[in-house]
């Protein structure tokens, strides 16, 4: 049976190729956008607990740096493997010239469960990789972040160790980093630290990065939303009380015509990092979140309010589940909700459907019971292409992953670039650059797709093709 990081290697490949025959470019161009500048596939021993040692496979995957150094997570996974590794430093590179970031894309991963390691095996282990991979990381070479299982303390035993390693003459900072950076002295420690992002606060890390994945898609979803309100048809005449417009219009998407104009209603499939912060943002913004999910089911609130994201965890963390985590108002109520299923969840009569944990959940199986106007991709890869093109030709509205989720990436970056600068930036400065970056990379990748007619994603992966050729050039 094809593993899921094969499928996603697929569809990633499947997806540039498509892109670049679009545009016509020659077999070689498109092969050099498929195929990977490195593949670093590790072997490394960790003494266990027990005194024994303990052999581990892990991979980093540098995908392309026409754009400037390579950036991506690193995640610690049983089912880490080459193929999804490698798609992952594809998409990451993809994602970074969607964003604007004068980054490439690399990947990492270690095949372990975290779970079933004590905290120091973890550390070891997190040291151990960070050695194997030393040799070709850097601010200007690699830039490495969190990823699935992994965190700001397990970044932070990585960049001590990479520190550690690293002496004063070991890594000269090029004439093309410190162009930005004339007239200000750049602390040697500082730009070292640069190495890693997603740091813990005290070594270097940056306030914001925390919510920045759901924060920048829900800024993405409102820039949607308004580009298609200022192309709706007098909407203040044409919405009726639930703000939904009455008569369709095209807005040329590839998609077919939309019966509405601002979509409230909200399910995320995921309730991690990204899922959470996005519930909570999209709430303080006026969005109506009514189910959630995390790896063990969901809950669907019956009230008429949003759920509340706060008030959800904190009834999660104390029951050990989210059922009966009906919290709205600050008050959680057994009687306003009901469990239900993942599967169930991605078919909800919602507006926004927002899968933020795995890939491939919206797929051939069930993407005929998609019932959401718009799907925010979240989660890396978590539409197949089977459905992605069946649920276009129905009219629905996909945001592409590359796009939805960067800004992680975005505030990574702005972390880097504090560490070069040695400056420390408020969380408030933080948020108005994400929102800046993610407004102008959205309005891009609009701008393409009404040129062209063609879906949010087809635009967004012809733009970074565009920006990578012209870097290249």
């Amino acid at each position: 049976m094809q593993n899921t990081g094969t499928k996603m290697l697929e569809s990633a490949l499947e997806i540039i190729t498509k892109t670049a025959k679009d545009m016509r470019l020659s077999e070689s161009k498109t092969e050099r956008l498929l195929l990977p500048d490195a593949i670093h596939e590790l072997h490394f021993s960790v003494k266990m607990d027990d005194g024994k040692d303990r052999l581990f496979t892990a991979f980093r995957i540098q995908h392309n740096n026409a754009l400037g150094p390579y950036k991506g997570g690193i995640r610690f996974h049983p089912n880490v493997n080459r193929d999804e590794v490698r798609a992952l430093a594809t998409l990451m590179t993809i994602k970074c010239a969607v964003a604007g970031l004068p980054y490439g894309g690399g990947k990492g991963g270690v095949i372990i469960d975290p779970k079933s390691v004590s905290e120091s095996e973890l550390e070891r282990i997190s040291k151990a990789y960070a050695r194997a991979i030393s040799s070709f990381i850097g601010p200007e070479i690699d830039v490495p972040a969190p990823d699935v299982n992994t965190n700001p303390k397990i970044i932070g035993w990585m960049t001590d160790e990479y520190i550690k390693m690293s002496s004063r003459t070991r890594f000269g900072i090029s004439n093309k980093m410190l162009k930005p950076l004339q007239g200000k002295q750049v602390q040697h420690d500082s730009v070292l630290r640069a190495t890693f992002t997603g740091k813990p606060l005290d070594m270097g890390g940056t306030l914001g990065r925390t919510e920045a994945t759901g924060r920048g898609g829900v800024m993405i979803l409102k820039a949607l939303l308004n580009k298609i309100k200022s192309q709706a048809p007098n909407p203040k005449k044409q919405t009726n009380s639930n703000n939904q417009i009455t008569n369709k219009k095209s807005l040329d998407l590839g998609a077919s015509n939309l019966e509405f104009l601002q979509p409230s209603t909200i399910a995320v499939q995921g309730f991690g990092n990204v899922g959470y912060y996005f519930a909570k943002i999209a709430t303080e913004n006026g969005f109506q979140v009514k189910a959630v999910s995390d790896s063990k089911g969901g809950i669907l609130y019956a009230g008429q309010e949003s759920l509340d994201a706060v008030e959800v965890l904190k009834c999660k963390k104390e029951k050990g589940s989210l059922a009966g985590c009906y919290c709205s108002g600050g008050v959680c109520d057994i009687k306003k909700g009901r469990v239900i299923s993942n599967e169930e969840l991605l078919e909800l009569p919602v507006d926004i459907l927002v899968p933020a944990a795995l890939e491939n959940v919206i797929n051939g199986q069930n993407m005929s019971k998609i019932k959401a106007k718009i799907i925010v991709e979240m989660a890396n890869g978590p539409v197949t292409e089977e459905a992605y093109e069946y649920l276009t030709k129905k009219g629905v509205i996909i945001v592409p992953d590359v796009l939805a989720n960067s800004g992680g990436v975005a505030v990574s970056y702005l972390e880097w670039y504090q560490n070069m600068k040695g400056q420390t930036w408020t969380e408030d400065k933080v948020n108005k650059r994400l929102q800046v970056m993610m407004t102008k990379a959205f309005d891009a990748i609009w701008d393409k797709s009404v040129k062209k007619k063609k879906p949010l994603k087809q635009a967004a992966f012809e733009v970074a093709i565009e920006r990578m050729l012209s870097a290249h050039k």
